[in-house]
């Protein structure tokens, strides 16, 4: 069962509980469930799983659900954030079907031994490719809702690199040499858009959510690539699906105000051709002036978020 939770990082009343999962080719595992609850016992909670190159530290998207009665829990996946061990190679798996260990241990201890009966579930970029093929495989009874912040459903940039030939490269590059680093620039706009020692109002830890990201490792972007193809041939999460993402998109050649106001990490026509995909009841927001986390975004747009996470809430979630 891990450890007993412990104070968390983000100070008291969060607690971190340590979860011990099977090894892999590089040793011990473990995810991390972070948590905050209310006073009085609830039914309700929300479960939400970061992105790439991320963990969670999202205290005010938190403190939003508190408001409206729901525990809340935070869940590190193996090889982010504060699951990192220094044996591990960051953010690596070869099947995103591995994150389904730590999300079944997680809504284990959120609804068995926590006693939630309603639970949103909560995702941003990759956690939400995550959290959606895990909702369609689990289809858990408590699941009441399934948030999804810019989920990462197609691969951006150049027609090129979707098509069958650059697809079947990748196949084979991801499995022969599967931790082979793909090469890339990176600008460190986006997280230099967020922190607050650069341009942005948000604190968290520069080494767990770096500036020039961490690598991208064929492998895993084979897996990623396999579950873009499970989404884009039609899940089918039984419960109210809300899509949110920015308006637009960009691709700044510095720190404009496109930084602060688009999506520079992913491209909302994809998100918004492949949300419906997910289930037989979608929602889908484009909010302008949204960055890619949309609840980190200025005040005016993560403003207008919240109100459609709220109208979505009460007008869908049982």
């Amino acid at each position: 069962m891990g450890a007993a939770p412990e104070e968390d990082i983000l100070g008291e009343p969060w607690l971190a509980e340590t979860l011990p999962l099977d090894d892999d080719f590089e040793g011990e595992v473990v995810a991390t469930l972070v948590s905050r609850r209310l006073d009085t016992a609830t039914e309700l909670a929300t479960l939400h799983v970061h992105g790439f190159s991320d963990y969670f530290f999202h205290a005010q998207y938190a403190d939003w659900w508190l408001e409206r009665g729901h525990d809340v829990y935070g869940l590190d996946l193996r090889k982010y954030g504060r699951s990192i061990r220094e044996h591990q190679s960051a953010t690596y798996v070869s099947d995103l079907e591995e994150y389904f260990e730590e999300l079944d241990a997680a809504w284990e201890r959120i609804t068995v031994r926590d006693g939630h009966t309603r639970v949103v579930l909560s995702g941003h970029s990759t956690g939400g490719l995550v959290v959606a093929l895990w909702a369609d495989a689990r289809k858990p009874q408590e699941l009441a809702g399934l948030l999804l912040n810019s989920p990462w459903l197609d691969l951006q940039g150049k027609a090129l690199l979707r098509t069958p030939v650059a697809n079947a490269v990748l196949e084979r590059v991801g499995q022969r040499q599967p931790l082979r680093e793909l090469p890339r620039n990176v600008s460190g706009y986006y997280v230099r858009s967020l922190h607050r020692d650069h341009e942005g109002e948000w604190e968290f830890n520069l080494v767990w959510k770096p500036v020039d990201s961490f690598p991208v490792r064929f492998g895993w972007l084979r897996a990623i690539r396999q579950g873009h193809v499970r989404v884009q041939s039609g899940l089918s999460v039984p419960v109210p699906v809300l899509v949110l993402s920015s308006d637009r998109s960009s691709t700044p050649s510095g720190m404009n105000d496109d930084v602060h106001s688009t999506d520079i990490v992913l491209d909302v026509r994809q998100i918004r051709r492949w949300a419906t995909a997910i289930g037989n009841h979608v929602t889908y927001v484009a909010i302008a002036g949204a960055v890619h986390d949309v609840v980190l975004s200025r005040s005016g747009p993560r403003a207008a978020a919240y109100a459609e996470i709220d109208r979505w809430r009460t007008t869908y979630v049982r």
